[in-house]
């Protein structure tokens, strides 16, 4: 019996703006009560009158199969780089095929469907084989590739006005997937499936990660342009096997991973000036997983499940490094009077075994009682060594090494709690709890060249953790129209240290205090929210939001600092929303959107020192989306965003500007008609703006974009 799976569009990854709530999404058409077609007095040998559902799908022929044809481009003015980041787009002319599916019927027991995209600029290509056949098994054959952009520029200067910029389009990395899946699912059997998958990254990202400029006499700022050259892959090969044994569902698994990374920071040091250097941080590491595990599901009496879960994994890793300064990137070493600190030949290797244990009960004692106790134990041991040559401008480089170990024991105990035996009201409640303890041992580490520099050190660190949450809900129906959530938490992450063996002294006369110079921080966090939801009419929807989140983090150094205790960080957050969702006719349907944040974090740096200022994280945003049937084969759909961030502020004088200071605008309007009952057209526009005063107006930019698709249902 051949599937009736009703055609609709996929949508591209780019179809928004970069913010998830734009509403130029290209999701499929509502579905919507269109009125009868009027026909002529009824005949002997009339034909039925079809359904306004039929007519709205193109007939009473349901196709289960299409192609869709799509052409389009964009025409930008300023910053394309930045244009190209936010809207993940080449920002050149496209085109190809935007979605292909085909499903048939071999027999009456297998299906074979066939999906597909190839869009040509966007390097945007995806191909699906899957073979099922009834009660025995399957085959799936995947191919997928996309690719993204980032902005690899650096920062900008307000006094000077420089803006410290790559040249040429928006750096590009592309992502590639190749999978094949086969399952046995054969009745009364064990189901067996194996999976092997390869991925794959290549190409280049921004970072900010920037390097040293000195942009004025005596200023020097970090606004150097960077990036990443990243070249990745690895294999996965997945072995599973399940089966039910009376009331017991058990499994059992195994995994192996490999792969290698070899990825490089690039820096460019004090551009255009005559100390200007490259930077090449290069990082290789090539890695071996094996992973086995298992699972159970009993179901003891019809009100108690028992389930468990054991994980073991083994990482080995080999890994090396440099990081060399030179007049390019990719250069060997060679010393200079002008090249900072840096490496070469480092090498190394580390091994890592994690045990995981997972306990759970379900327990519903009456209909309106459900009682969740769980517990997870997580065990790690882990070594690591290296060994390389350090650097510093033309002094003789010179060896290091270094070792380390770590253990660490995690116990999570989880009590979660639902009742309903109030009407109208649900209440729930959760209680989650970690104890865990262990001990890190370093040895060696970055040596002095010519004598400057920090020693290699001797370090013994025990460490102790406690975190606890206790999170508190109630959903409240007042009357059928009207729906109350109230939930709220509270959260306390302790860390407490102890170094029974420090080669760094931590009073004022120490180069190198960290990390054994904290002996205790924690993390504190109260959050509540409410959410009220009215239905004023059966085609009005409101859904109002706010939540309130106030965090602190307290830290205390050792006593031979001669510090107290501090309270290092004061973050507050205000949380706005308000939803709209609207259908005043059946042929009509309009959403809103709107979301305030107000965020602030206080440090005491922020009271010391003008260069560090107290972080402000304020935004907000407003979306605006509405579909109109014209006629019984036209829609129009038409949307709008925007963004507004007024957190910049000039403090050049005293440091790098931080804050982000940005409006952003964006707006489409799609037109699809109905050729026929198996073709159909769209014609969509769109136009986005952004003004970014972080930048000095560098990376403003202005775009339009004309798209056009032709579907054939089959």
């Amino acid at each position: 019996m051949r599937a009736t799976r009703q055609y609709q569009h996929a949508p591209r990854r780019w179809s928004g703006a970069r913010h998830s709530s734009a509403a130029w999404s290209w999701a499929p058409i509502i579905a919507v009560s269109l009125s009868p077609l009027t026909l002529p007095a009824a005949e002997t040998n009339a034909p039925t009158a079809i359904t306004p559902v039929e007519t709205f799908e193109g007939g009473t022929n349901s196709y289960s199969n299409w192609i869709e044809f799509s052409t389009g481009g964009f025409l930008t003015h300023g910053n394309k780089v930045r244009f190209q980041q936010q809207h993940q787009t080449s920002a050149r002319p496209f085109g190809g095929i935007e979605d292909f599916h085909y499903l048939d019927t071999i027999n009456k027991t297998t299906t074979l469907a066939v999906d597909g995209r190839a869009l040509f600029d966007e390097h945007d290509y995806k191909l699906s084989l899957d073979l099922e056949r009834e009660k025995t098994g399957y085959l799936k054959v995947y191919y997928s590739q996309f690719r993204t952009w980032s902005d690899g520029n650096g920062g900008f200067y307000p006094p000077g006005g420089l803006f410290y910029a790559r040249s040429g389009d928006a750096l590009a990395l592309d992502r590639r997937e190749f999978s094949f899946e086969g399952g046995l699912t054969l009745a009364d059997k064990p189901k067996i499936t194996f999976k092997y998958t390869h991925t794959s990254r290549d190409g280049e990202k921004g970072s900010t990660s920037w390097g040293i400029t000195h942009p004025d006499i005596g200023v020097s700022s970090g606004l150097g342009a960077s990036y990443y050259d990243i070249k990745e892959h690895g294999d996965s090969f997945q072995l599973d096997v399940t089966h039910t044994i009376k009331k017991t569902d058990l499994g059992v698994g195994v995994r192996y991973d490999s792969g290698k990374l070899d990825d490089a920071l690039k820096i460019t040091q004090s551009p255009a000036e005559p100390a200007e250097r490259k930077i090449t941080d290069r990082q290789g590491t090539t890695y071996d997983m094996f992973n086995v595990h298992a699972f159970t599901e009993t179901w003891l009496t019809k009100s108690l499940m028992f389930s468990s879960g054991f994980s073991y994994a083994d990482l080995g890793t080999d890994f090396s490094g440099s990081r060399i300064y030179g007049s390019d990137f990719d250069v060997g070493y060679a010393p200079n009077a002008q090249n900072g600190f840096g490496y070469f030949g480092l090498n190394g290797s580390s091994r890592l075994h994690e045990y995981v244990t997972d306990l759970n009960l379900f327990y519903r004692p009456s209909p309106n009682v459900t009682i969740i106790p769980s517990l997870r134990v997580q065990k790690e041991d882990w070594d690591a060594n290296s060994a390389g040559f350090e650097t510093l401008a033309d002094k003789t480089f010179t060896s290091f090494a270094g070792t380390s170990d770590r253990s660490l024991l995690d116990v999570r105990e989880r009590l979660d709690l639902r009742y309903t035996g109030i009407t109208n009201w649900v209440l729930y409640a959760r209680a989650d709890l970690t104890e865990g303890d262990g001990n890190l041992n370093e040895n060696g580490g970055l040596v002095p060249v010519n004598g400057i520099g920090i020693p290699p050190i001797e370090r013994k660190t025990e460490d102790r953790r406690f975190f606890q949450k206790y999170s508190i809900g109630a959903r409240w129906y007042p009357s059928r129209g009207v729906t109350v959530d109230a939930s709220g938490y509270y959260k306390l992450n302790d860390y407490d240290y102890d170094h029974p063996v420090d080669s760094t002294p931590n009073d004022s006369s120490s180069p190198d205090r960290y990390p054994a110079y904290l002996v205790m921080q924690n993390f504190e966090t109260y959050d509540g929210s409410l959410r009220l939801t009215l239905r004023p009419r059966q085609n009005v929807t409101l859904v109002s939001r706010y939540e309130l989140q106030f965090s602190t983090i307290h830290t205390k150094p050792d006593q031979t600092s001669g510090l107290q205790e501090v309270e290092s960080s004061r973050m507050k957050t205000h949380i706005l929303a308000q939803d709209v969702n609207w259908s005043p006719w059946s042929r009509l349907y309009v959403q809103a959107g709107f979301n305030y944040v107000l965020s602030d974090t206080k440090t005491p740096a922020s009271e010391v020192t003008q260069a560090i200022l107290r972080a402000q994280n304020n935004y907000w945003t407003m979306n605006f989306s509405s579909d109109l049937v014209l006629d019984n084969k036209t829609d129009l759909k038409v949307s709008y965003f925007y963004y507004q961030a007024d957190d910049y502020s000039d403090n050049s004088a005293f440091g790098v500007p931080y804050g982000a200071g940005a409006e952003e605008h964006g707006v489409t309007a799609s037109l699809i008609h109905r050729f026929t009952k198996r073709l159909q057209g769209t014609l969509r526009y769109g136009f986005f703006t952004n003004h970014d005063r972080t930048y000095g107006s560098h990376n403003d930019y202005t775009a339009h974009m004309v798209y056009s698709s032709l579907r054939y249902a089959f």
